[in-house]
């Protein structure tokens, strides 16, 4: 039998979702809960793969196992069992080939940009202070990034994708005070997309490009051309669509 967890973590400190030797992982604490409350092996697979330090407001997970699974009670069970940086939302039951990773339609992701010194978001929201960003710019980037699917150039370097075409649902930025959210949606990410694509961004919002020199950058398909990876922290994956 399959089931589904939805959950959110604080990826302050965990080096991304997936497992990884000598390093503490999300799915490591996941899989440990599981094990114990249930007794048996438990192997989760995530809707995805964060990055170091990245956070998740909502993420699925499946996991199989052989015993009926009392769904109500076993939230609660883990909740006690897991770290504070971690909480379990709700299990599910779902068809045995229902897949958390593959049956995903959709991921919305939001990057926080500080632009004013803030001892409160410190951990949540790249500091970007010392220089301005220019939002009109960086949303005329945004409108840029539909006339593709190819985001190469936003890639990380020796992965094992088998393609780097995306379908680009929402880009957006939008401005509260001195915070600054980027909020961008597709049918899927490339590792450290988003964080490329944001690190190239404030290039454009700060002056050092212009928008439309994003096009070469996408066309010239190679990580190099694009900006900095913006810092781990101030990403969130907020949203992972299914049809259940």
């Amino acid at each position: 039998m399959r089931y589904f967890i939805e959950f959110s973590y604080n990826g302050k400190n965990y080096f991304g979702y997936q497992i990884q030797p000598d390093a503490i992982s999300v799915q490591e604490e996941l899989e440990k809960a599981l094990s114990t409350i249930l007794r048996e092996e438990i192997k989760t697979t995530g809707a995805g793969r964060t990055d170091t330090g990245v956070h998740a407001k909502k993420i699925f997970a499946h996991f199989d196992t052989e015993k009926e699974v009392d769904a109500l009670n076993l939230p609660y069970k883990m909740n006690s069992f897991l770290p504070p940086d971690i909480s379990i939302k709700r299990i599910f039951k779902v068809k045995d080939d229902f897949h958390a990773r593959f049956d995903a339609t959709y991921r919305t992701y939001e990057y926080y940009i500080s632009l004013a010194k803030n001892p409160f978001t410190q951990e949540s929201a790249w500091q970007h202070w010392k220089r301005q960003l220019d939002i009109h710019k960086m949303n005329e980037a945004c409108k840029i990034l539909f006339e593709y699917e190819d985001f190469t150039s936003f890639a990380k370097l020796k992965t094992d994708n088998k393609t780097n075409i995306c379908k680009m649902y929402k880009a957006e930025w939008e401005q509260d005070g001195t915070e600054l959210k980027f909020t961008v949606s597709a049918n899927r990410f490339l590792r450290n997309m988003v964080r490329a694509i944001v690190g190239t961004m404030v290039e454009i919002g700060s002056g050092k490009i212009k928008p439309e020199d994003l096009r070469k950058i996408i066309e010239d398909k190679h990580r190099n051309a694009a900006g900095t990876s913006a810092p781990g922290h101030g990403l969130f994956l907020v949203d992972v669509g299914y049809e259940f």
